[in-house]
């Protein structure tokens, strides 16, 4: 019986195939789902055509499904839900909480990198401008469930940020709020390199009214370099053969236990195994 107080999720972005560091926070959530007997949801995050990879969102699915990681539902395209952004924004507008601005980048860096407010009473229209939320809900720290409570960089905490860019797309922190709200998205489980924008998002839950998530964020696989593993370090793409090497890899980056060797396990129970045996505590 699944456990309908609990909703996790996997959100992938089409840039490019499932890696290591990708299996990982896959994994991380599913497991954490799957222990509270909750669901897990998979959604794709193909809400910047510029940076997706042709066929990556699909081939994401199907490396999931090869890897035994199988969600509830059906996947949820960013792409189709344009409508609710602008439902969002145009609330914010209304109440007052967001306005346009035409400060480049170049002007922001020359202020010291963190935006200045320099727009917010100029009453300045659409026409090649990006919408900041007005920020009056800043988030100076937060509780992790792994790490405790986070203290945020104030200046960052406390600037007006982006909410729908200069080139009409959608900023991710608004539609990943948006979405995780939709989808009743109870705890967030991903990797640490989301901590910084998780300040962002939990300030768009106050400003909306809406209840915050628990956030959990995993440790991060580097590279021989000591840099994160990514798409856009080229991260090499998972193995297409048997998954359970992998997994277990995967399972021992997580400090978590393993019953038996890959050999003499089936996919199955090896991530029946998992999930029994699951301690988020044990976690670095």
């Amino acid at each position: 019986m699944a456990n309908s107080d609990y909703t996790g999720r996997f959100a992938p972005s089409p840039s490019g195939e499932l890696h290591f560091g990708s299996l990982i926070a896959a994994l991380g959530s599913y497991l954490q789902a799957r222990a509270r007997q909750g669901k897990w949801l998979v959604r794709i995050e193909d809400i910047d055509p510029p940076r997706e990879v042709p066929g990556a969102a699909n081939t994401i699915l199907h490396q999931l499904e090869h890897y035994g990681l199988h969600w509830d539902g059906d996947v949820v395209w960013q792409s189709q839900r344009h409508d609710a952004y602008r439902e969002r924004l145009a609330w914010l507008r209304e109440q007052g909480l967001s306005y346009y601005c035409t400060c480049t980048r170049a002007r922001i860096q020359s202020v010291g990198g963190i935006y200045d407010g320099h727009c917010r009473t100029l009453h300045l229209g659409p026409q090649n401008a990006a919408l900041r939320l007005h920020q009056t809900q800043p988030v100076l720290q937060f509780d992790d469930k792994l790490r405790g409570t986070v203290v945020t960089n104030e200046p960052l905490a406390r600037e007006d940020f982006i909410i729908h860019r200069r080139d009409g797309l959608f900023a991710y922190n608004l539609a990943v709020v948006v979405d995780d709200h939709f989808q009743g998205v109870t705890e967030i489980v991903r990797g640490a390199d989301l901590i910084e924008p998780t300040v962002r998002q939990i300030s768009l839950y106050r400003h909306f009214g809406w209840t915050v998530p628990d956030y959990i964020h995993l440790p991060l696989a580097l590279n021989s370099d000591g840099n994160k593993l990514s798409k856009q370090n080229h991260a090499p793409a998972l193995s297409t053969d048997d998954p359970r090497p992998e997994l277990i890899r995967a399972l021992q980056f997580l400090n978590q236990t393993i019953v038996k060797e890959w050999q003499d396990i089936t996919l199955e129970d090896l991530l029946k195994n998992a999930v029994q045996n699951w301690n988020l505590s044990s976690v670095a």
